[in-house]
Parts: structure tokens; sequence; C-alpha cells
């Protein structure tokens, strides 16, 4: 999402570059996680504290900078020798904004001197609000998803356990065992036959008569 974000804003803008940075949840600082040029060994790795270089002043004070000219002069810059971008002329960063925070920074370069207007600037301060709100809705619908894979993973080891008990409790009765005991020849019994637990207590449960998916109140169980 954020490479198809950095090619929308290279189209409008007619800019020579574009890099997206991101904050670390966990340090605070900016990291690059987006670049129009190749960076694969930069991207995830490159990062600056906040405050640091231009990207880190723009998240600290939530505000653009635009440089005409010149900007690895600026005392805010602070290079780094792998970035071809750091030898441009104009660099124009933004901060990406969702709900009033800055989640982001997005940086704009141009290899020749590159006179900002008003307009360039709102358009990139607009793109920076709309790719902050982008990426607070992708990281909710992966949360969501995150959460929906738990409870799934969750819900399928309690119906193994709820299955497990009633054939536990089975041999109990039957073959007159302690709840340790009738545990452990599941077990072996599981080991023995390379199938896994679950399998060999719906096996159990229907030999019974009894049915599995009504224990583990799918359905109702027949009277």
């Amino acid at each position: 999402m954020l490479q198809e974000l950095v090619e929308l804003v290279v189209e409008v803008t007619a800019c020579d570059a574009c890099l997206v940075y991101l904050p670390d949840p966990a340090t605070g600082d900016v990291v690059l996680e987006a670049s129009q040029l190749p960076h694969a060994a930069e991207i995830g790795a490159l990062r600056m504290k906040k405050g640091e270089g231009v990207a880190g002043w723009v998240a600290e004070h939530k505000s653009v900078v635009a440089l005409g000219r010149r900007a690895y002069d600026d005392p805010r810059f602070k290079k780094f020798p792998t970035l071809e971008e750091d030898t441009y002329e104009a660099l124009l960063s933004a901060p990406l904004v969702a709900g009033g925070e800055v989640i982001g920074v997005l940086n704009v370069q141009h290899k020749e001197p590159h006179a900002h207007t008003p307009e360039q600037i709102g358009l990139l301060t607009f793109l920076g609000e709309q790719m902050g709100g982008a990426i607070v809705r992708s990281r909710l619908a992966e949360e969501n998803l995150r959460l929906q894979q738990e409870t799934e993973e969750m819900k399928r080891r309690l119906e193994d356990r709820t299955l497990v008990e009633r054939a536990k409790g089975i041999f109990q009765e039957k073959y007159h065992l302690t709840e340790q005991d009738a545990y452990l020849r599941l077990r072996n019994e599981s080991r023995r036959l390379r199938r896994p637990m679950r399998d060999l207590a719906e096996a159990i449960l229907l030999a019974e008569g009894l049915d599995p998916d009504a224990i583990q109140g799918k359905r109702p169980e027949n009277p």
C-alpha cells in the first residue's frame, strides 16, 4: 500500500524521488518504510531519532519543511551515504497526519533546484493527510484480522479440549481409570496411531454413539 501511495505522489508532484518514514512504536525513531528508488537494504533499517534530520524535525514539530535548493546544507539535514536522494537539491517534507497526530513523514525531492509554490505545499499537505488516514485504516484492518485469527485459534483449542475431556471421561468410566491414567492412555494411543488427540477423541465419541459437533455446542444433541 505504501508503495502505491509513493507512486501516486510521484505522479502528481512530478518529483524525482519520494520517501516515506513511519515511526517505530518501540523507540519513537522514524524509519524508512517506502521509496520510489530501490533501497532494499535501507527499507526498515534506516532510521533517525525524533527531531533528527529533516524528517525527524517534521515528525517532532508537525510542520512542513520546504527547501528549494541545496537542501543538504540545511542544519537540520542528516546525510546518509547510501541514499542517492541526499544529493538532490530540493526537498519538501510533510507530516503524515491522522486524527491530528503525526504518524509518519513524506519526503518529496527534486534533483535540480525547485521553487515550492503554496499550491504544491498545500497539495503535499493534503496528500499527507490522505496517506495518514489510509495507513491508520490499513493498520486497523491488520489488527482486526490478527484478533480474528487469535479468536479462531482460541476457539479451536477450546473445542479440542472439550472433546478430549469428554473422551477422557469415557475412558475413566469404561476402564475404571483415574483422570491422569485416562489422559495418559489417550495420549499414548494418539502417539501410537500418529493421530491428533482431537481426531482420536472424536473417534471415541462416535464409537459411543455421541455427536462431537453437539458436544462442542455447534448444534443441539439428539435426545
